[in-house]
């Protein structure tokens, strides 16, 4: 099975420690073995730093954006060291770059790709253009509620949800650089206009990946 897995960079980078970035290559590793895997990694609170002080120095959301992708970047090294030689050496910039590694057999992992694209855009337009089987976005939370869990006590996990759907619900979030919650919009139209079957679940727990491998039902699955 193709497999594209976005990792939320306030997963493997919520304190400066090596051990999350240990955790997911030995899971990773071990999916390889039956799998075709592309990573892309997110730049989490280092990237929201560096982007504030962008915005304190007046410069403009594209080059926010810019900023932001230099630091998933930084992230995707990371993780491709702790892969050592399961991953492919270099870290792609576009999605061309990204289908050229992956013909080693090895696991391809990059950061962002351009401007005003967020981390999941790119997972879903990678996972569009490799034409992956399944899409996995690992977050912070369990999934996607109908409102912030983190704020709301009574904030309901949705278990299944469409397109559509999703749609309407993220319509009127911001979209800042460094904003990003869930998906964003151009996520949500690369999911629904090829059908990608996609997950959203809890990455705190790497071992959730091989939950939802195995059919288990966790998370937020878009439909």
């Amino acid at each position: 099975m193709r497999i594209v897995i976005t990792i939320g960079g306030s997963v493997v980078i919520k304190a400066y420690e090596h051990q999350k970035f240990q955790e997911y290559a030995k899971i990773l590793s071990s999916l390889k073995q039956d799998h075709q895997i592309f990573i892309v990694v997110g730049g989490g609170k280092p990237a929201r730093d560096y982007i504030q002080i962008a915005r304190d120095l007046k410069a403009g959301e594209a080059h926010c954006d810019d900023i932001g992708i230099d630091i998933t970047r930084l992230n995707a090294k990371l993780l491709i060291i702790a892969l050592g030689d399961d991953a492919y050496p270099s870290v792609p910039e576009n999605f061309q770059e990204a289908v050229a590694y992956s013909t080693s057999n090895r696991i391809v992992v990059m950061g962002g790709t351009e401007p005003a694209h967020s981390t999941d855009a790119v997972g879903a337009i990678l996972a569009e253009y490799v034409k992956a089987d399944l899409l996995v976005n690992l977050t912070s939370v369990d999934g996607l509620y109908d409102k912030d869990p983190k704020i709301y006590d009574d904030a309901v996990l949705l278990e299944k949800i469409s397109a559509q759907e999703m749609w309407e619900f993220l319509r009127e979030k911001d979209s800042k650089a460094g904003t990003y919650e869930f998906f964003d919009l151009t996520a949500v139209q690369m999911i629904k206009r090829s059908g990608i079957k996609t997950v959203i679940i809890n990455g705190d727990l790497p071992e959730n990946l091989l939950k939802v491998l195995g059919n288990h039902k966790i998370g937020t699955r878009i439909v």
